[in-house]
C-alpha cells in the first residue's frame, strides 16, 4: 500500500469525516459487524473460565477426593474449548463476510469512478499506482474494519477482564505482574512503529515494481525496451527494487523475531515472579495452590494485548490512511457529467454546429490525483495564450464530409474530441441536431458517434469479442457483414481460429492495416450517425491505404463525417475543408477553391503531396 511513513501519523488526530464516510460503506454490514464484535467479547469472557475451572479442580475436587466433580469440571473445560472453537469459526465467518463485501463495494466504486474520469486523468496517472490503489489500499481499508477494529476491541476486552479477574483472586500478585509492564510498553511502541515503517516501505517498493512490470510487460513497452537495447538498465532497475524488498523483508523478519523473543523473556520474568512470590504465599497459606495456578495462567494473557494496544493508535491511523487514499480517488473531480435533466439524443440526423468555441485544457489539479502521478510530474497539457482553440465556428450538414487539416498542434484532434464530449468547451457551444451536447446524456451522444483513431485499441481478446464491444448482441452474420464491408473478412477467415483468434495485447498480432479495418468493422457494427476519423490512414503503406480507403468509402456513406488527415490527397473530395492554425480556422472551402486562393492549405498540399496542380 502506497502512502506516508507511519511515523508521520505522530501528532495526527482521527478525522471523524473519514470515519463517517467509511461507515457509509460499512453500514450494509452493521448487523454482521455487531455479530463480529459480540463473538469477540464473548470469546474474551469465555477465556476466563478455564483457569477458574482448574483452580476448582486443584483446590476443591482433588482435596475432597470427589471424582465426579473432577470429571464434571474436566468436561466443562472441554465444553468451554469447544464453544471457543465455534466462536472462532463464527468470528471468521463474520470477518470474511464484512471484509470481502467491503472490498467488493470499494473496488466497484473505484472502478466506476475511474471509468468516468476525463481523458487527461489517464494521460497523467501511473497505471501501476492506480492498480495498486484498487488492490492494496482497498484491502488496507477492509483491514481497518475487520483487522484493526477487531484487534482493538479484542485486546481491550481481554486485558480488562483478565486484570479484573486477577485482582479479584489476589491483588498483591497482580501488582507483581504489573511491575514488568514498562519492559513491555517502551520496546513494543518503538519496535512496533519500526516494523510498520518497514512494512510501508515494502509496499511502496512493491507498487513501484508493479508499475515497472505493468509498463514493460505490455507489447509496446517490451518493444521499446528491445529496440533501444535497454535490457541491462531495466534489469538493474528492477533488481535494485527487488533487492530492497529482500533487504526490508529480512529486516522485518529479524525485528519481529528479536522483538517477540524479548517479549517472551519478559513474560517469563513476569510468570517467574508470580510463581516465586506466589509460591511463598502458598506455602504460608495466604493463597491456595489453585489460585496460584490460575494467576499464572492469567498473567500470560495480559502481555500480548498490552503489546498490541501500545501501537493501537498507530494501527488505527495507518488503517484510516487506506480509507483516506481510497476517498482521494473517489473525490477526484469529474469534469464531464450529465447535467440535471439531460435528455437522450433520439433519431439523430447528424447536423453539427460549432458555435464560437474556445477551449483550454484544464489544469492538472482539476483532472487528476497528485499521488497517482509520477514523481516530479508537473507539466500540464499543452496550452497557449488564449487557449488551444479560439472562437471556432463551423456548421456541418447531415451526410456531409468535412476535413480538418493543418500543421501539428493546430487543434484538429482537440476540436474532434469536443464533439463526443471527451472534454467540455471552455466557451461557446457544440450542438448536435440543435441540442447543446452538454444537455444530452453522454450515453446517447456517444452512441451516435463512431471514432476510428490513428492507432485503434484492441483488447487482448478474440476478434469476435473486440467486434462485439460495439454491439454485444451482434450475431455472427452481422459480424461477417461488417467485416466484409471493412475489407477484412477474408483475412479473418484465413486465420486458423477465424473470428475466435485472440488478437494479442493492443492487437499486435495484426498488421496496422488489419487493425484499422477491424476498427472500421467495429464502428460499422455500432452504426453511428456521425463518424470521426483521426488520421486513420496516416501510417499505412500504399496497399493498406487502398484497402482501408475502400473500407472507409462504405463506412462514411450517408453519415456525417469529420476526417483529420495529414495525407491531403485523401480528402480532395471532401464537401468542405477547414484549415486550422494556432487554434483558429484560417481557411475553409473545397480543395479546388483553396488551391486557387493559395495560402496555408496550398502550401501544405504542395509540400506534402509534392504537386502544384490546382
Amino acid at each position: 500500500m502506497l502512502g506516508a511513513d507511519p511515523l508521520d501519523v505522530k501528532g495526527r488526530t482521527v478525522d471523524r469525516r473519514i470515519i463517517r464516510r467509511a461507515w457509509v460503506f460499512a453500514r450494509p454490514y452493521r448487523v454482521a459487524i455487531l455479530g463480529f464484535l459480540v463473538t469477540i467479547v464473548v470469546a474474551a469472557l469465555l477465556a476466563l473460565l478455564p483457569p477458574l475451572l482448574f483452580r476448582s479442580i486443584i483446590d476443591e475436587a482433588i482435596p475432597q477426593g470427589n471424582r465426579g466433580m473432577v470429571t464434571m469440571l474436566a468436561v466443562l473445560t472441554v465444553g468451554v474449548a469447544a464453544t471457543d472453537a465455534l466462536l472462532a469459526v463464527a468470528q471468521r465467518w463474520y470477518s470474511a463476510r464484512i471484509g470481502e463485501g467491503l472490498i467488493f463495494q470499494l473496488r466497484v466504486a473505484l472502478f466506476d469512478k475511474v471509468q468516468n474520469m476525463p481523458v487527461a486523468f489517464f494521460t497523467r496517472t501511473q497505471t501501476g499506482a492506480l492498480i495498486s490503489r484498487l488492490n492494496n489500499d482497498v484491502i488496507g481499508a477492509q483491514d481497518a474494519v475487520t483487522g484493526t477494529l477487531g484487534s482493538i476491541v479484542s485486546n481491550t476486552i481481554v486485558l480488562g477482564t483478565t486484570v479484573a479477574a486477577m485482582l479479584a483472586l489476589e491483588w498483591r500478585l497482580t501488582l507483581v505482574a504489573m511491575v514488568v509492564l514498562p519492559l513491555f510498553l517502551f520496546p513494543a511502541k518503538r519496535v512496533g512503529r519500526r516494523l510498520q515503517a518497514i512494512g510501508r516501505e515494502r509496499m511502496d517498493l512493491n507498487a513501484r515494481m508493479n508499475t515497472q512490470m505493468t509498463e514493460r510487460f505490455n507489447v509496446s513497452g517490451a518493444l521499446l525496451v528491445k529496440l533501444y537495447g535497454r535490457y541491462g538498465d531495466e534489469s538493474r532497475g528492477f533488481s535494485d527494487r527487488a533487492a530492497r524488498v529482500r533487504d526490508t523483508g529480512i529486516s522485518q523478519a529479524m525485528y519481529g523475531r528479536v522483538f517477540f523473543v524479548a517479549m517472551g523473556l519478559v513474560a517469563a520474568v513476569g510468570s517467574a515472579a508470580v510463581y516465586g512470590i506466589g509460591g511463598h504465599l502458598a506455602i504460608s497459606g495466604t493463597i491456595s495452590i489453585g489460585t496460584l495456578v490460575a494467576l499464572a495462567a492469567y498473567v500470560t494473557r495480559i502481555y500480548q494485548p498490552l503489546t498490541s494496544l501500545t501501537n493501537a493508535r498507530v494501527d488505527l491511523m495507518s488503517a484510516l490512511v487506506s480509507f483516506e487514499r481510497v476517498f482521494e480517488v473517489l473525490d477526484a473531480p469529474v469534469l464531464v457529467t450529465d447535467r440535471p435533466g439531460a435528455v437522450d439524443l433520439v433519431a439523430p440526423r447528424g447536423r453539427i454546429e460549432i458555435d464560437h468555441v474556445s477551449f483550454r485544457y484544464p489544469a492538472g489539479p482539476d483532472v487528476t490525483v497528485a499521488s497517482l502521478e509520477a514523481p516530479g510530474q508537473g507539466l500540464d497539457l499543452p496550452s497557449r495564450e488564449g487557449g488551444v482553440l479560439r472562437d471556432v465556428t463551423l456548421s456541418i450538414e447531415p451526410g456531409h464530409l468535412v476535413a480538418l487539416v493543418g500543421p501539428s498542434g493546430a487543434g484538429k484532434s482537440t476540436l474532434a474530441a469536443l464533439i463526443p464530449r471527451l472534454y467540455d468547451v471552455t466557451a461557446g457551444a457544440i450542438l448536435i441536431d440543435g441540442h447543446d451536447v452538454r444537455d444530452l446524456t453522454q450515453t446517447s451522444l456517444r452512441a451516435a458517434i463512431g471514432v476510428v483513431a490513428q492507432d485503434p485499441h484492441l483488447f487482448h481478446e478474440s476478434i469476435a469479442d473486440n467486434l462485439r464491444y460495439a454491439r454485444p448482441e451482434a450475431t455472427q452474420e452481422q459480424l461477417v457483414t461488417a467485416c466484409r464491408a471493412a475489407q477484412i473478412h477474408d483475412v479473418i477467415a484465413a486465420l486458423p481460429d477465424g473470428y475466435s483468434t485472440v488478437v494479442g495485447e493492443r492487437g499486435y498480432r495484426l498488421s496496422g492495416g488489419e487493425k484499422q479495418r477491424l476498427a472500421i468493422a467495429r464502428m460499422l457494427l455500432k452504426d453511428p450517425t456521425i463518424v470521426i476519423l483521426d488520421e486513420a490512414t496516416s501510417h499505412l503503406d500504399s496497399e493498406n491505404e487502398a484497402l482501408v480507403g475502400a473500407a472507409l468509402d462504405t463506412a462514411l456513406e450517408g453519415r456525417t463525417s469529420i476526417v483529420i488527415a495529414h495525407r491531403l490527397s485523401t480528402i480532395r473530395s471532401a464537401d468542405l475543408i477547414c484549415v486550422l492554425d494556432e487554434g483558429q480556422i484560417v481557411q475553409r472551402g473545397t480543395h479546388d477553391e483553396l488551391m486557387s486562393t493559395g495560402g496555408l492549405y496550398a502550401d501544405l498540399y504542395r509540400t506534402l503531396v509534392g504537386t502544384a496542380v490546382a
